[in-house]
């Protein structure tokens, strides 16, 4: 076997083997949010007749002494609130480890970051009783700002394209990836060129240079959705009426692997042209997010510190 042989390989091997991990973490992923959701869904049909009434008449309820902060469950979903608290602050804590930052990719410890920031509020939530009086209403409102952050945070993060190894890609390579997959694209002729055009139609460049930058974020986001049903328009084309139910209008896969790879294509460089134009913008909200995220997330650690602190000096514990 010849070395460039070899080498491709290799490639090939490297190549499968990190899609074969990617497609486990988001089997993971996938599995950890439906047993959030599941979690939180059981606890508040368990306990709706129970949130919904006054607090002059919850310590008549049978379920009292059990959902109240310092029953059983109650208790146990603070315990639950501070181990996700705590696992939080793992992804930042961990570009200061060496030996944590070898551990997993990146973009890995933030999906489990974003996972844990947006099961918390609902666990402290019910912890509370749905309740947020005092320090500790302060510190939900604190940490549901820091969740709400946490998933547009996620969002610049995703348009900011990043290499393997998390260096970011310059213009230049970026503007050769669209450019490959342009050619890719014109060369499977397999999509009706007027909505082509359409789903790679993006705004002037100096247009976008004007927006302020909270207009331009949510500029971006439209065009996103935009996006979903530009794709749905290039299915439709060649969707029977069979088809046309069981893919739901085109927002769903067909069955055809050449349209489905022409339409990837097509998607693909729809989004890479918008991250080629709104580049300098993601940058710039990804800055002043992080001006804001943290210091909200240090007064919720305080804050949060101080109401369990307070627990444990009356008594609750």
């Amino acid at each position: 076997m010849s070395a460039n042989a070899t080498a491709t390989a290799r490639i090939a091997d490297r190549t499968r083997t990190v899609s074969d991990a990617e497609r486990r973490h988001r089997l993971r992923l996938y599995a950890l949010y439906v047993l959030a959701f599941a979690t939180n869904l059981a606890i508040f049909v368990y306990g709706f007749d129970y949130y919904k009434l006054s607090a002059m008449d919850r310590p008549f309820s049978p379920k009292h002494h059990m959902l109240r902060p310092s029953g059983p469950i109650g208790l146990y979903l603070g315990f639950l609130g501070v181990a996700l608290f705590a696992g939080i602050f793992l992804y930042p804590i961990r570009k200061h480890w060496q030996w944590l930052a070898t551990k997993g990719s990146t973009r890995h410890w933030l999906d489990i970051h974003v996972l844990m920031g947006l099961t918390a509020p609902f666990i402290v939530a019910f912890h509370s009783t749905l309740k947020f009086k005092g320090i500790a209403g302060m510190a939900f409102w604190i940490m549901f700002a820091v969740s709400a952050s946490g998933v547009v945070g996620r969002y610049l993060y995703a348009q900011i394209p990043r290499k393997v190894t998390t260096a970011e890609l310059s213009m230049r390579e970026l503007q050769e990836l669209q450019e490959h997959l342009a050619q890719q694209l014109s060369a499977q002729n397999l999509l009706p060129e007027s909505d082509l055009r359409a789903l790679l139609r993006m705004p002037d460049a100096n247009r976008v240079a004007r927006l302020p930058i909270v207009v331009a974020l949510v500029y971006m986001m439209i065009l996103d959705v935009i996006r979903v049903f530009g794709v749905a328009r290039l299915r439709r084309h060649a969707l029977s009426l069979a088809g046309y139910l069981r893919t739901l209008a085109g927002f769903l896969p067909t069955r055809n692997r050449e349209l489905e790879k022409a339409i990837h294509a097509a998607a693909e460089e729809a989004a890479l042209s918008k991250r080629v134009l709104f580049l300098s913008r993601s940058q710039k909200v990804f800055h002043l997010w992080h001006v804001v995220h943290k210091p909200f997330s240090y007064a919720f650690a305080v804050l949060a510190l101080v109401h369990i602190g307070l627990q444990f000096v009356l008594g609750y514990f």
